[in-house]
């Protein structure tokens, strides 16, 4: 038990790990591809389908006002969770790759012009990177990288020699969904801020496994994804500066945008719902909002802390392994992800083989194809936990990776 937590019983909260996979057992090591709801936040969601459901915003009857009352409700939450000046800096997005792509749009092509730089760094998810490259295509910027170190961190000397007057927007991952590494965010934006240059943020693994505080952070765009926090997919949060958002382009248009419409002028809603066009994805909006309930009733720290147990527990058992190899820093810079190699085996064959003994984990590149060809390697096989799991699954994991290395001996 962490602080005084039974963790066992937590486990009763997420109904889908006791599933059973062709009479197996499912031991679910991917949440850093999506994380389980609570059953909390799988009712708030029955229930509001089954007696809430209505548009919001537009609707003076009582369904309609109940419903944006609840949509709205969760803004706050995400505001304190975030630590956001006010809930207008709170926008919801059908997902953080919409959120980075509003900023790109928004921002990038109202101020982006041709010859100036955007970094990026070499261990971004791809919805860090595209968004840039087509940006840089449009308005003729380009584009540089901050390398890797062979201990799976960013080269940080590096990055303040690419930094240059012409650097007018630095997007960063604050944690790698490949590799787990936890990358020493404030010292980025600080840095980027030092010629003036917009900070955006992929904070899509950090969100569910630490504190965030954008104001401490300084960040201008801090981008989230509700599925890997314990919440519904299609959802998103993009997190940016009043000031900055005042100034951009809207990414959609269409209706709730809007304070008027005619043929020959359009007045734009304040923000947030300026960003906010068409019907939002309401009841994934209110279930994460139980979610965010939820996770103030366990407490963030209580998580972490439970995760790092079992990551410690995990990197033990695994470094034992012969021919098994970790990729990525040591356990004191990273987040509960594992991601590794077994020699002589494809990373495909090893998830398949997994699959066949309950084991649920992710092969491949995982959006992140940069860091695969860093280390020359096709692809890793990644286990990802969450507060949920228990030590009897990882052992489990490691008595099929010896299954593995026998199929292949």
């Amino acid at each position: 038990m962490t602080n005084n937590i039974n963790w066992t019983e937590i486990r009763k909260d997420f109904p889908v790990l006791d599933n059973k996979v062709d009479g197996k057992q499912i031991y679910y090591l991917d949440n850093g591809a999506s994380s389980q709801m609570p059953i909390q936040a799988i009712d708030r969601i029955s229930n509001y389908l089954k007696y809430e459901h209505s548009n919001i915003h537009r609707g003076v009857h009582t369904l309609s006002q109940n419903a944006t009352d609840s949509f709205e409700a969760t803004r706050t939450l995400v505001k304190q969770h975030l630590n956001a000046a006010t809930t207008d800096e709170c926008i919801f997005t059908r997902g953080a790759t919409e959120g980075i792509n509003l900023v790109a749009f928004g921002y990038g092509d109202k101020f982006i012009k041709e010859g100036d730089e955007i970094i990026v760094s070499g261990m971004e998810h791809h919805s860090n990177i595209v968004p840039w490259q087509l940006l840089c295509k449009r308005v003729g910027a380009s584009l540089k990288v901050v390398p890797m170190l062979d201990d799976g961190t960013l080269d940080f000397e590096a990055y303040q020699k690419l930094l240059n007057k012409k650097t007018k927007l630095v997007a960063i991952i604050h944690v790698s969904n490949a590799l787990g590494t936890i990358n020493p965010i404030k010292k980025f934006i600080d840095a980027a801020h030092s010629v003036n240059a917009v900070t955006v943020v992929d904070g899509c693994q950090a969100m569910a496994h630490m504190k965030i505080d954008v104001q401490d952070l300084d960040v201008d765009f801090y981008a989230i994804s509700a599925h890997k926090t314990y919440g519904p997919t299609g959802l998103g949060v993009l997190y940016g500066k009043a000031e900055l958002l005042n100034k951009m382009n809207p990414f959609l248009g269409g209706g709730d945008m809007i304070k008027s419409v005619t043929f020959e002028e359009t007045l734009l809603a304040d923000i947030p719902h300026k960003f906010e066009a068409g019907t939002p994805p309401i009841l994934n909006v209110i279930g994460f909002g139980e979610t965010l309930r939820y996770i103030n009733k366990l407490g963030l720290e209580n998580m972490a802390a439970r995760e790092k147990e079992l990551l410690i527990y995990a990197t033990d058992r695994i470094e034992k392994m012969e021919g098994v190899n970790i990729i990525g820093p040591d356990v004191s810079q990273k987040t509960a992800i594992i991601s590794m190699t077994v020699d002589g085996v494809h990373p495909h064959d090893i998830g398949t083989i997994l699959d066949s003994r309950g084991v649920a984990i992710r092969t491949g590149h995982h959006c992140a194809q940069p860091i695969m060809n860093r280390f020359e390697i096709p692809a890793t096989a990644r286990a990802s936990m969450a507060f949920y799991n228990m030590e009897f699954e990882i052992d489990m994991l490691v008595e099929a990776l010896q299954e593995v290395q026998e199929i292949f001996s």
